[in-house]
Formats: C-alpha cells, structure tokens, sequence
C-alpha cells in the first residue's frame, strides 16, 4: 500500500481531519483537507465532526487547536516542531512587563505559547493586529513578540506601543533583506512584491501591499497583475501555483525557508494516526483563561 493511500485509510478509520500551514512541505498540504493560516485551520477543526485533529503546523498553532476545540483530540505529528518566535516570549518576561504598565493592556500575537496567552488581554494575527490594538480601550498597549509586526501596528494606531521582548522576531522572516527583493525586482521588474508584516520595516516601507498569508493569497487573485514577489516563507509558493496557475510567482529570498515548518512529512502524518501521537495536551485551567483571550479577538467586528 502507497504511503498516501496508508494515511487516507488511516484517516477514515480515526474520524480524523488533516490540517496544514501554507509553510508545509508540499506532499502534506497536498494531502491535507484543509490548508490555511493558524487561526483559520483552528477555525475548520471547530466546524469539522472529525473527532481527531492532525495538525501540520508548529507547536502553538496545534495548541491553539486544542484550546479552541477541548473536546477533540489534537496530534501534532512532529513534536519537536517549535516555533522560534513563540519560544521567545517568556511568561516572566510578559508578567514583568505588565507590572512595568499596571494600567496597560495585553494583546499578543497568536504566534504564542498556551501559557503565555492565559495572561493576554486579547489575541491578535497579522491579518487583524493592527484592528485589535485599536479596539483595545487602554492607551497603552503591550504587544509581542514580533516587533516587526509592532512596526506594522505601530504606523496604524495612535496608540503606544511597548514590545515585549524587543528581540522578538521570526527568523524566517528576518533572513529576507532589501539585497534579495532588489535582485528580485531586477530580475522580474514587472512583478508586484507582497509582504508579510513579520518582514523587517525597510521592506514594509516598499512593499506595493502587506498582508497574512491568507491575504496574500485573496489579493494575488485578486490583483490584475499577473507577476509577484512573495516576501515571505516560500512554501506558500506551493499553493499560489495550484490556486493560480496562470500566474508566476517569485521568492522574495531563497533563504526564506522554515526549518521547523518543513520537519513534518508523510511518514509523520501516517505515524501520528496510526499510533495517535503526539497528542497535544493544554491543562485545563491554562486553556480556559486562553480561550477567553481567543474569544474576545473573535468577537471584534
């Protein structure tokens, strides 16, 4: 039996459902029900009446699973795939912060750890950072731990920004530099760049738009151009080709591959079902405090 043929059975026999990051190796989103942005995947798992969850992503988005979804069992095929940025922010870092600022209030990007999420405010993305911070009643806000997106957020609020920690950032991200998008450009001068707000401030500043993944994808087929540099994790490039085959796109940088995204495989996927590993457990005092922090970024219009 073909690996693939092995995991579709093994899915049907599990009432399972499989989800994958746009970053992911080609063969698992191509074998994924589902694939999409963290919040987005948690969101189709919520609707889905699978009642086991394979999760083709990093350590907090199949936590941010987990929480959102109490009742289903959530497999993270790869357990040590752990997000660089989410390991940044430490929950004394946070609390210590927050005694610096009694009277702000915390909004944290979703790229977090459960326990850290449990002492936000609120929960933000990068497709609605800068409408939570602005939805926020405090004039200060605590915001980590990208401060690439705080930069982003930062040109649309009137709000102070106090980032936490200040070194806070995706690797990924931080390897594309204005060298690559030049050389780019130069090599497809008709293509528009499009860049996600974890990119560093000097490609924000030149990008011709900035979006999530999934934006990225809703205005590259939206947009009448037909040519694009992607400043972002090139995986995405997978499925641009697939949704837009009429139109070419470009990585911003080689380099601007993710290690940690890239270590689930199919021989993973099959594992996990076959063995039900490795099951995501969040305690329940931590991912009900979280939940809340989730649901209150849901509930901003």
């Amino acid at each position: 039996m073909e690996l693939t043929d092995e995991i579709l059975k093994l899915k049907a026999e599990r009432n399972a459902v499989i989800l994958a990051h746009n970053y992911q190796r080609p063969e698992v989103i191509d074998i994924a029900d589902y694939v999409g942005d963290s919040l987005g995947l948690s969101r189709q798992a919520s609707a889905s009446k699978a009642k086991v969850i394979v999760f083709c992503g990093v350590d907090f988005m199949a936590e941010t699973a987990s929480i959102i979804n109490p009742e289903k069992t959530v497999l993270l095929p790869a357990e040590w795939a752990l997000c660089p940025m989410a390991m940044m922010l430490s929950l004394p870092e946070l609390l210590n912060v927050q005694k610096e600022y009694p009277d702000a209030e915390t909004v944290l990007y979703i790229n977090t750890h459960a326990d850290v999420k449990a002492h936000a405010d609120c929960i933000c993305t990068s497709a609605n950072a800068d409408k939570i911070v602005n939805s926020m009643k405090a004039d200060t806000i605590i915001f980590g731990p990208d401060r690439n997106l705080a930069y982003y957020v930062r040109k649309r609020t009137k709000k102070k920004i106090v980032v936490v920690p200040e070194r806070g950032l995706c690797p990924t991200h931080h390897m594309i530099q204005p060298d690559d998008v030049e050389k780019a450009r130069r090599a497809h001068p008709q293509a528009e760049l499009v860049v996600h707000p974890e990119v560093i401030p000097e490609l924000q500043d030149i990008a011709d738009h900035i979006a999530s993944t999934e934006g990225m994808i809703m205005y590259c087929k939206s947009s009448p151009k037909n040519e694009f540099i992607l400043g972002t994790e090139s995986g995405i490039i997978h499925r641009m080709k697939k949704e837009m085959p009429e139109k070419k796109f470009y990585p911003a940088s080689d380099m601007a591959v993710c290690n940690t995204m890239k270590m689930i495989t199919l021989h993973h996927v099959r594992d996990s079902l076959r063995d039900m590993k490795h099951k995501v457990a969040v305690p329940k005092e931590t991912a009900d405090k979280a939940r809340k922090t989730i649901e209150r970024m849901l509930s901003v219009k």
